[in-house]
């Protein structure tokens, strides 16, 4: 096996019963490597780090991750690096988040994907949920003109994100049409069960209309973790989306809704961090959980924040109302919208030299990605739009940080920034 072979290894089930000496070596990734007791702080440091100064979305996370692991430390090869990302876009779930989740499961075992996790989602979740304990004492006239203000943040964040995904994702005739017809019955059947639907016919349409996509490299990423237990996280991801809102109905208690509602979200999700956002609506707003103007706001606000976008959920479940809100609302809400990441990666790695390298996986997931580009445009026009533009200014302010995004190439943390600050500029000139 090559070192770079070796360096992305990490840690088998069966390796927790040999002599330290044993295990040291296996995880060995470099002669400067940390012995196991050690290393979940060092993993944590490392991604904590990266939680701090990840700003730019999903994409630029990858880049961040791939300086860190690839070009500095030399954790994995490009190619062991390249063929991680792929299997993570692949996942349901916030690529960027599952490619840390994995980065740490290789490196350090169940610890390592702890630390990676808790380092790269604590900052933004922070934020977030303090964030959301300060909007009841933020109702002023002058904070409505702010909140007004992000609300056409949020226009601008997903205009840009429609465009940058379907140019991506929708470059032929036959993937714009999948587009355009996932994004139609979204609007004219605004249901929550048909967006998941939605994407199984995303899929379905791929692989009977869609050409074969380039095949993945054919290297090796090898994954020391037994089938098993993979067989046995999968069968925990299904029992919890199935039985999950069955036990919420039979008993209404307010944490396992809370629960349910987010997990469902962090389950069904293709496509990343923006695509969360018509699921969480259809499930938070219409049933009076959180308000469409709270909303809004802490979607425009998560924009501003480093890390993962899934954190989002942290401000929702700390906005909620109801008996579970606050500290421990985002806290359960940020557990159950990342819980699927993790079930989901650790059930497919062993199976995933199978999957990269077959044409009929390709059309599927070239559809799904249509489809969901998709939903996201059906979600530009409602919530986002209906709720934010009001007026000739309305439109002009999202249309100047569109431009900002797309073209001048200013991180969304300044976009917002500039939002809060023109929105209270225009409420003080009113």
């Amino acid at each position: 096996m090559s070192c770079a072979a070796r360096l992305a290894a990490g840690c088998s089930d069966q390796d927790d019963h040999k002599e330290p000496s044993a295990l040291n070596e296996k995880i060995a990734i470099n002669p400067m490597t940390e012995t196991p007791h050690s290393n979940f702080w060092s993993l944590f440091r490392i991604f904590l780090v990266l939680g701090l100064t990840s700003f730019g979305g999903p994409v630029a996370h990858l880049g961040y991750f791939r300086t860190e692991f690839v070009e500095k430390r030399k954790w994995l090869s490009e190619r062991d690096y390249a063929e991680l990302v792929a299997l993570c876009q692949f996942l349901p779930g916030p690529a960027s988040s599952q490619v840390g989740l994995a980065i740490g499961l290789l490196r350090g075992h169940y610890r390592g994907a702890l630390a990676a996790w808790l380092g790269f989602t604590l900052p933004s979740a922070l934020l977030l949920v303090l964030f959301s304990l300060s909007l009841p004492l933020l109702q002023s006239t002058l904070t409505q003109g702010v909140l007004h203000g992000l609300k056409l943040v949020a226009v601008a964040v997903v205009a840009h994100a429609v465009w940058g995904m379907a140019k991506t994702l929708c470059n032929t005739p036959a993937k714009v049409s999948i587009m355009t017809l996932s994004a139609v019955l979204i609007l004219l059947l605004p249901m929550v069960w048909l967006q998941p639907a939605v994407i199984l016919l995303g899929a379905l349409l791929g692989y009977l209309y869609l050409a074969p996509e380039p095949a993945a490299s054919s290297s090796h990423l090898p994954v020391k973790f037994s089938f098993t237990t993979a067989n046995t996280f999968g069968l925990i991801f299904l029992l919890l989306l199935v039985g999950l809102p069955l036990f919420s109905q039979l008993y209404p208690v307010a944490a396992l809704q809370l629960f349910d509602t987010f997990y469902r979200a962090g389950a069904l999700v293709f496509g990343g961090g923006h695509v969360v956002l018509p699921l969480l609506q259809a499930e938070v707003v219409p049933s009076g959980l959180v308000d469409a103007d709270t909303f809004l706001a802490g979607y425009a606000a998560a924009q501003a924040v480093p890390g993962p976008l899934f954190t989002f959920a942290a401000f929702l479940g700390a906005s909620a109302n109801g008996p579970i809100s606050g500290v421990t609302g985002g806290v359960l809400a940020l557990l159950a919208i990342f819980l699927p990441s993790f079930l989901v990666l650790a059930a497919v790695l062993p199976y995933w030299q199978k999957l990269r390298s077959s044409a009929k996986i390709s059309r599927l997931m070239a559809g799904v990605g249509a489809s969901v580009t998709g939903i996201l445009l059906a979600a530009l026009y409602q919530p986002i739009w209906l709720s934010s533009i009001f007026g000739p200014v309305d439109l002009a302010l999202a249309l100047i940080g569109f431009v900002a995004l797309q073209f001048w190439r200013r991180p969304a943390w300044q976009l917002v920034l500039a939002g809060a600050l023109v929105g209270a500029l225009l409420t003080v000139i009113a």
